[in-house]
């Protein structure tokens, strides 16, 4: 793409001197429309298999009561669905509501989803859910299966039964512990414990039951008693499935210095009554390909069993009877009992069998990228198994054993026991770094903010889903490909872009892609090409595995022609400068689906692994680094709620909403978590345990807050809140009264300790704050702290001399985010109907220095590993900025350019 130069900017953009500005009005003042019908879309087009599905939908402010009843219509009449509100808006009416459907032969291609009456007639046809509760267990009929899930004890699940047998039995979690890395000494299993059991839903559509347990040591000696590794599992049903979902999520809480967890998984025993060779196994391969074998293989024999016999084993169906010249020698066939598919790279899979243990693996296949499927069972029914981000999260791996008798097990390992065992250790010894003066110079060399024990991983989590079938015979191939993609990308209903838009459900601050103009298109390619160029970035660049998956780099290294992956600070990004809101407003906008699956990746890395869960972090995360949890500075900053809440109210996803709800009480980490305890010219504490920035800190725990106060109604948040919004309004210099304040957690107050000076930092608007406070003001009304922002969004970017009189002296703060920062201009310009300021917020988003091209250079030969294409000069602080500031700017002044 061609360079933005200032002058082809303005040039572009017809910019005039006294060029009128057109302001939307703003969506707050306006009387609520009446909804009518809202469309529906797949995210990735009418999906092949519907096992259910849960989604999203915004409503105006005012326009629906709390108890509003639903309609869902497709191609065909209305469809059955389970309503429920997800938020509402400060008036109490609905703002969010999330809705279920059950399984389905056939995906409508169009949906329609329309407010009804309570007394709106059900929806035809469909098998009913239902659930039945007793002190030892939960049982959950969804018309197809039936799962029976105890309360207490190692089985997560006591059976899974379809027609009247088990399908799978005694599911439980299993773990293995080496106690070093390299050359274990001594391992140790552990299997699940339950310690809670709830049932959130119960139906008619959808019902949810979350378990809570422990790993515990399986045998005696050292570990007898050891209980860790906690875990939270969450098993969804749909009405009239033959599947259910899982989500699992554990903590590490061990020592890593000496837990070096070796596997971990998920394990079935599945029941087996067909004969060794109408008995199948399968595993999914790459690009719809399949994997598929009897225990014990009918074809290739010296002696036919016949064409019949050969093809119906292939199709996997019953064999018709057997030749007698083979049927008499079928025991000297071997059955092969035991299959491995092991994932370690995210280039390489292989699948090995053998005849059981004991004996030797043979090599069976080798492949790229499998798709996490497996089956094991035979004519008369099986279980079918997946595991979602199989290739992306290695090492993988899907194990069957004993498939020769009459109980094979199944185990989905996360952790693949044929990997190196999983090494959370910190990455150097400290390097003779003994005092915060130490650190701070490492940070000026390396840009990490090291401390000694704050690089832990204990408290870190992370998050896998699988999805399991009772089938009552085996599928056929294409029907197993079918399966193969939902797993991978499970169905996902959307509104549309301009129905979530109209509801200012996000606020203000995005607008539909709109190229009518030369300068509007050539920003909104420059858009396209940012996220293209990170898309394929991810896989140019093998950003998978485990721990990694979803988060991108910081900074690349020219030099190198790599990422700065082992430079302290470079690192990972770790949500710094908001590549997540960066995402998720380009997905708002757009309705794209490869950018609503990138955002979700990173949701699910940043909300697991970049945030603590449990010891003295909990509520914090960490900043960038090159291990997720390296860098010593725990903030709020990192862990906050603006990050998730777009996906949670997209998907409804339970996991999501846990964890936000984990933040809540994250500001009372902040007095033994000093964020500024390293820097010197701090103000001291005095009386305040806390010393809180407006942005980083306040605005970071105001986000948690607002998603809590609409989700829940809990006024305790909410008059958090207001008390700081009144706070902030009341200081001296609003906004720039100092970098710090005195907070007090326990009632949310703010206390100026800077007296009469002025401060500013870069880094305040940038970690969310300016999509916070532009839903604060929209639904709050407080007048004095919108006249605080708006003060500090006009005078931020704004001349020195402009500064020095308003404010009696420049605020200080740095200039390298001058482009970041020309959105809030252009929000000040929004608000207050200034011409001037939006042709400033343009011209500070066009640059005060020469903008690089956005062009990929390719790199090829001993310069580099691999030939690569690079963009040399990038850095995701920059990326994600400007596009949010291209993104708010169209949005709040487009009319401007």
């Amino acid at each position: 793409m061609a360079p933005l130069s200032r002058r082809t900017f303005f040039k572009t953009g017809a910019l005039a001197a006294a060029f009128p500005l057109g302001v939307n009005p703003a969506p707050a003042d306006a009387a609520p429309a009446v909804p009518g019908s809202v469309d529906l879309s797949w995210l990735e087009g009418r999906p092949g298999l519907m096992t259910g599905t849960t989604f999203g939908v915004p409503w105006p402010r005012g326009a629906l009561r709390k108890d509003q009843a639903f309609v869902l219509c497709g191609d065909d009449g209305d469809l059955p669905c389970q309503s429920w509100p997800t938020a509402y808006w400060p008036d109490g009416s609905l703002k969010w509501t999330a809705h279920a459907l059950p399984a389905m032969d056939a995906a409508p291609e169009r949906l329609r989803l329309r407010p009804g009456s309570s007394g709106s007639p059900g929806a035809r046809g469909g098998k009913q859910l239902t659930v039945k509760e007793s002190p030892d267990a939960i049982v959950i009929d969804t018309g197809v299966i039936e799962c029976t899930i105890p309360r207490q004890g190692c089985e997560i699940v006591r059976s899974l039964r379809r027609g009247g047998r088990d399908i799978a039995r005694a599911g439980r979690l299993v773990a293995l512990s080496d106690d070093s890395p390299d050359g274990s000494t001594r391992q140790t299993a552990y299997e699940s414990r339950l310690q809670r059991v709830t049932l959130e839903q119960r139906g008619p559509q959808r019902s949810v039951v979350k378990l809570e347990g422990m790993h515990r040591a399986q045998d005696g000696g050292q570990d007898g008693a050891r209980s860790w590794l906690p875990f939270t599992l969450r098993l969804y049903f749909h009405a009239s499935a033959e599947s259910v979902r899982i989500m699992h999520t554990f903590v590490f809480d061990g020592d890593e210095r000496k837990d070096f967890v070796r596997g971990l998984g998920l394990r079935f025993d599945v029941p087996l009554v067909d004969a060794p060779h109408d008995r199948h196994v399968r595993f999914g391969g790459e690009d719809g390909g399949l994997w598929a074998e009897g225990v014990r293989n009918l074809t290739g024999l010296r002696r036919d069993p016949g064409a019949p016999v050969r093809k119906a084993q292939l199709a996997g169906h019953a064999v018709p009877p057997i030749a007698e010249r083979v049927n008499k020698s079928l025991h000297l066939i071997p059955a092969w009992g035991d299959y491995s598919l092991a994932q370690l790279s995210p280039d390489s899979f292989r699948i090995r069998k053998r005849t059981k243990a004991g004996h030797g693996w043979i090599d069976a296949a080798w492949g790229r990228r499998a798709p996490g499927l497996g089956y094991i069972g035979g004519a008369k029914g099986g279980l079918a198994f997946g595991m979602r981000d199989f290739w992306q999260r290695h090492p993988t791996q899907l194990d069957i054993r004993n498939a020769h008798t009459d109980a094979a097990q199944v185990t989905l390992w996360i952790w693949s026991p044929d990997a190196p065992a999983m090494d959370l250790r910190f990455y150097h010894d400290g390097m003779g770094m003994e005092t915060h003066a130490d650190e701070l110079q490492a940070l000026d060399v390396t840009y990490e903010d090291y401390e000694k024990g704050f690089g832990t991983p204990v408290g870190v989590a992370r998050s896998s889903e699988f999805t399991l079938w009772a089938l009552d015979t085996t599928p056929a191939r294409e029907q197993l490909v079918r399966m193969a993609t939902q797993v991978q990308s499970p169905p996902q209903l959307c509104a549309a872009p301009a129905h979530i838009l109209a509801t200012r459900a996000f606020g203000n601050l995005y607008s539909l892609p709109d190229r009518s103009t030369a300068a509007r298109a050539h920003i909104e390619d420059r858009l396209d090409a940012h996220f293209a160029f990170y898309r394929d970035e991810v896989e140019q660049r093998r950003w998978y595995g485990f721990w990694d998956h979803g988060d991108v780099r910081h900074t690349y290294d020219t030099d190198r022609h790599e990422w700065r992956y082992d430079v302290g600070g470079y690192a990972w990004a770790n949500s710094e400068l908001s590549p997540d809101l960066w995402l998720w407003y380009a997905f708002l906008r757009s309705g794209r689906a490869d950018i609503f699956r990138m955002g979700e990746a990173m949701v699910r890395h940043t909300t697991d692994v970049d945030t603590y869960h449990l010891g003295r972090f909990a509520g914090l995360g960490t900043r960038h680094n090159v291990q997720h949890w390296g860098c010593s500075a725990k903030q709020v900053r990192i862990s906050t709620a603006v990050y998730r809440r777009i996906y949670y109210y997209l998907t409804a996803d339970e996991r999501t909403g846990d964890v936000m709800r984990e933040l809540l009480d994250a500001d009372l980490r902040l007095d033994a978590v000093d964020p500024v305890r390293k820097l010197p010219n701090q103000p001291p504490k005095g009386p305040y345990p806390v010393r809180a920035s407006f942005g980083t800190d306040w605005a970071s725990l105001a986000a948690n807050w607002l998603t809590e106060w609409e989700r829940s109604g809990d006024a305790r948040y909410r008059d958090k809140i207001l008390t700081g919004m009144r706070d902030i309004a009341a200081m001296p210099h609003g906004f720039f009264s100092g970098e710090r304040m005195g907070y007090e957690p326990r009632t949310g107050r703010l206390h100026n300790m800077a007296g009469d000076s002025v401060k500013a930092s870069h880094l305040n608007a940038v970690f969310g704050a300016v999509e916070v406070f532009d839903e604060l003001i929209a639904l709050t009304g407080n007048k004095a702290f919108e006249r605080a922002w708006l003060d500090y969004c006009a005078l931020y970017n704004a001349p020195k001399d402009e500064q020095q009189r308003r404010l009696g002296k420049p605020h200080g703060g740095s200039d390298v985010l001058v482009i970041g920062h020309s959105r809030l201009t252009a929000y000040a310009a929004w608000r207050r109907k200034d011409p001037a300021l939006a042709r400033r917020a343009w011209t500070e988003f066009a640059g005060i220095r020469p903008y690089p091209p956005f062009v990929t250079t390719e790199v090829l030969g001993a310069a580099t590993l691999n030939p690569v294409l690079e963009v040399p000069w990038v850095t995701t602080n920059d990326t994600a900025q400007w596009g949010l500031a291209a993104i708010q700017n169209l949005a709040l002044i487009g009319d401007a350019l």
